[in-house]
């Protein structure tokens, strides 16, 4: 596969990304493209839609980020929302602002819940049903990965 430069700015700005939020490992697709880099890894580059890229292995010097969420009924409970990506998330539009959601609030769906800060681009996060948020996972300013569960909407 030929890497062009615009790829080797993305693999830059990936790197970046793992350096500033001290993860170890992330992976990114957008359109027809997928890339995954881990620190003391190597870059693994695919066009999507492609079979599951089997886990890197970890550097055991480099400590492991915890799961976002300790209750394992919320990853697998229908009103879950998941973070869509790797990043920051931020529970208000600015510092000192009221949040956008709270435990026990009622939301409509198309209402904001989150950003997530990701490659310094903030990311609204929109319920996609309406309901009452039961559970509140993360916390202001908490690197989230791919996959993990930021609220229960009920």
């Amino acid at each position: 596969m030929k890497i062009d430069s615009d790829t080797i700015d993305a693999i830059k700005q990936v790197a970046e990304l793992i350096e500033e939020t001290g993860m170890s490992e992330i992976e990114i697709t957008a359109k027809d493209q997928s890339i995954r880099l881990s620190k003391g890894g190597t870059a693994v580059m695919a066009a999507a839609p492609s079979a599951a890229v089997p886990a890197m292995p970890s550097d055991p010097a480099i400590p492991q980020m915890a799961s976002t969420s300790t209750d394992t009924t919320a990853h697998t409970h229908p009103g879950a929302v998941t973070s869509p990506m790797v990043g920051t998330v931020y529970l208000q539009p600015e510092p000192g602002a009221p949040s956008f959601v709270s435990k026990g609030q009622s939301v409509q769906a198309g209402d904001t819940l989150v950003i997530i800060e990701a490659m310094k681009v903030m990311n609204p996060i929109k319920a996609d049903k309406s309901g009452t948020v039961t559970q509140l996972l993360v916390g202001d300013g908490q690197p989230v990965e791919f996959g993990d569960v930021l609220m229960v909407i009920e």
